[in-house]
């Protein structure tokens, strides 16, 4: 199946492959021509960094494939089941829930700041009221580790709220 790396990758290819031949034609002898030999020398390494990134998805030359980890994933509420859901209490109450754009946008922010397994834990255990020890044999964790992820989350809640109420 055909994609748009594919296509880059074929016409980067055909590029570097024209200046290969460029840079065979010129006479060596000539200063001015080897300064050219230079500039396509650059240029012909340049395609192969770009086509070997295309062709991997990682930069070549580094070993984790990005110089941070994760610096290019976006972080989405993946799991449903960490959000509580409040549909039955509303019907209960017969209340309606209202949260404005900017409190949306505040909760968003403070959820996408968070690992999935700090946003896991922090919810099971604020909201849902369960015990680290019982979220930590649920997930398989230890329980310090459940501990930690809890008191991360909640630095990140503290900071974003400090954030947006200044």
């Amino acid at each position: 199946m055909r994609d748009w790396a594919n296509d880059m990758i074929e016409e980067y290819t055909m590029g570097q492959l024209e200046l290969e031949n460029r840079a065979k034609a010129l006479d060596r002898n000539s200063r001015s021509n080897m300064d050219d030999l230079t500039q396509i020398n650059s240029m012909m390494e340049s395609m192969a960094f770009s086509i070997d990134w295309m062709a991997t998805g990682r930069q070549p030359g580094t070993y984790r494939g990005a110089e941070k980890r994760a610096v290019y994933q976006i972080q989405y509420i993946d799991s449903m089941e960490t959000i509580p859901d409040i549909a039955e209490q509303l019907e209960e109450d017969h209340k309606h829930l209202f949260i404005s754009k900017e409190a949306r946008l505040i909760l968003a922010d403070i959820f996408a700041s968070m690992s999935h397994r700090e946003r896991q834990c922090y919810v099971l255990h604020e909201r849902q009221g369960m015990s680290m020890g019982r979220i930590a044999d649920e997930a398989g964790l230890k329980k310090r580790t459940v501990q930690q992820y809890i008191e991360r989350a909640r630095q990140k809640v503290s900071e974003r709220v400090e954030k947006n109420v200044s």
